[in-house]
């Protein structure tokens, strides 16, 4: 639950924010119809940025939504786009009395996980806090590999298999690209079916791995 500030307006509130990049530079933008001086920073009216939908999930939801935008070179430039000085940066959302713009709700705080651009046009990916706990962390125990046909980590020369695709198995690791000694999975890792069994006559049951 929010404290609302004291003397807040209900009928004078508009929306804010406030884009802080990793080099430390912070641009503002408002839906207001005028400037406005919210938390020290100058929030254009004319800025070219508007939030675009499920603004409302990128708070605490691990999904992600999206804000949109005209290049300005008094605002987002072309230039800095290009450079990534917006890549990661960090963007926050406020509710604000514009009448005396002191008088805020701090909404969420989201990260610009992605960028895109059409002609004069982008689009902001925001992730919000939570999406972080859908990032893979450490390796996956897998029979499967876990790693991509030809990156560093699978050291197959793909100039040497054109075409080539891999099922991500044991079997054809071997077989098909003789790449044994990098596979990435547990190809002799018990699966479920593992606690059903149980030694039988004539068959091997040395505990070996294959």
């Amino acid at each position: 639950m929010r404290a609302l500030p004291e003397g807040l307006d209900l009928a004078r509130l508009c929306h804010a924010w406030i884009v802080e990049r990793a080099d430390g530079v912070k641009l503002g933008f408002t839906d207001h119809d005028q400037d406005l001086v919210v938390d020290g920073v100058a929030c254009k009216a004319s800025g070219g940025w508007s939030p675009g939908a499920s603004e409302a999930g990128v708070g605490y939801a691990p999904g992600q939504a999206a804000a949109l935008g005209v290049l300005d070179d008094a605002g987002i430039s072309e230039v800095d786009l290009d450079a990534g000085l917006y890549d990661g940066a960090k963007v926050f959302a406020l509710r604000v009395d514009w009448s005396a713009p002191s008088r805020l709700v701090r909404l969420w705080t989201a990260t610009i996980a992605a960028l895109s651009r059409e002609g004069r046009a982008f689009k902001a990916t925001l992730a919000g806090p939570a999406a972080a706990l859908e990032r893979v962390a450490g390796r996956t125990f897998t029979r499967l590999c876990d790693a991509r046909l030809g990156d560093p980590r699978c050291g197959v020369d793909l100039s040497a298999h054109p075409g080539a695709t891999c099922d991500k198995r044991w079997a054809t690791c071997v077989g098909a690209f003789a790449n044994g000694v990098n596979f990435r999975g547990f190809p002799t890792a018990p699966g479920e079916d593992f606690l059903t069994l149980y030694p039988v006559e004539g068959e091997r049951n040395d505990g070996g791995r294959r």
